[in-house]
């Protein structure tokens, strides 16, 4: 980080410090709030800050939780997030997954009672820095409706893949399965800017490109009725099997305060080498052959997922963070 992103670093460590939150834990959430700034991600970030800080001052977010991790076998751990922000339960749980696997070659980790944790990429980059593949699953609240139905239920629930690639960019594959993400409408609504065409539909079923009719309506998910599989796929792995809220139960975290989120996630980390002995060898010779693949006018080389997000936290690494107005008036309130 450079200067300037070292300073509302500090800022966000402070204000999660001063809702009573530890000083080790807001130093995680402020990495987790900065690092989404710096991949490009701003739905994930600083504009996310009042909202966490609401959830603590209504005492649905536990900012001093009591976090048990039952150990199930040398491999898998199922952890009770006692209410704590999303990134404190999701920070013990990858390194959880990540230490298991580094032991016997699979680390499974579930969690519940936790609430948002922000990109699922941050995490999955973690576990392939130790060199190991994973994948990273969470639900969230509803807002795409199960195929043939008209109300919304499931979330935009993420599906998130990562695994090391014999070069310094990771191979991470993160991505909602809605068309646009929520966070992405949320941004749009704050700032009173459309959102693309084929992305939602308004409350009475219509396609809207206005971001407030779209989180009254219903998101849309990618590839129709394979995209609503795919969302109900992840709110069994990671609510069901793991004793999160499922079902169109994770209660949205900006407008509903009547009790926790109770949101699961699923962190699965492998040891590429379980099978075979080259695998880097491997994963390098797979990648190297879909880039040399002819490409279409235009392009100029085929990337793999990963690389696009690379460069952008290396171009906004030594860059000031860019703080909307309205973003900066919740800091200078939050920081009192």
């Amino acid at each position: 980080m450079n200067t300037k992103s070292k300073k509302i670093h500090l800022i966000i460590k402070n204000i999660f410090k001063k809702h009573s939150l530890s000083s080790n834990h807001a130093n995680i959430c402020a990495n987790a709030l900065i690092n989404a700034e710096l991949v490009g991600a701003p739905s994930h970030g600083l504009s996310r800050l009042k909202m966490y800080c609401d959830r603590i001052n209504k005492k649905i977010i536990n900012p001093k939780p009591k976090i048990k991790i039952k150990k199930i076998s040398q491999s898998i751990a199922h952890i009770d997030a006692n209410n704590s922000i999303g990134f404190v339960a999701a920070d013990i749980g990858i390194k959880k997954a990540i230490s298991n696997a580094k032991k016997t070659g699979i680390g499974l980790v579930g969690i519940k009672n936790s609430g948002h944790y922000g990109l699922s990429g941050y995490y999955a980059e973690q576990a392939v820095k130790k060199n190991l593949i994973t994948m990273c699953f969470t639900n969230a609240p509803p807002a795409i409706a199960p195929h043939g139905a008209k109300k919304s239920l499931f979330g935009t629930n993420p599906i998130c893949f990562g695994t090391p690639t014999a070069s310094k960019i990771p191979f991470i594959l993160d991505t909602s399965v809605s068309v646009i993400n929520r966070g992405k409408i949320r941004v749009a609504a704050r700032t009173n800017k459309k959102i693309p065409e084929g992305a939602a539909l308004d409350k009475f079923g219509k396609p809207t490109t206005d971001a407030k009719k779209a989180l009254a309506g219903i998101q849309l998910p990618i590839a129709g009725f394979r995209g609503s599989g795919l969302a109900w796929m992840v709110d069994i792995l990671s609510g069901v099997l793991t004793g999160g809220n499922h079902g169109g139960k994770v209660k949205d975290p900006f407008d509903d305060f009547s009790g926790p989120q109770n949101i699961g996630h699923l962190f699965i980390a492998i040891k590429p080498n379980l099978f075979i002995g080259n695998y880097n060898e491997r994963i390098k010779e797979n990648i190297k052959r879909i880039k040399r693949l002819p490409k279409i006018k235009g392009v100029k080389e085929i990337l793999y997922p990963g690389q696009n997000k690379h460069r952008r936290y290396k171009k906004n690494l030594n860059k000031k963070i860019n703080i909307p107005t309205n973003i900066a008036k919740d800091l200078k309130k939050l920081n009192f």
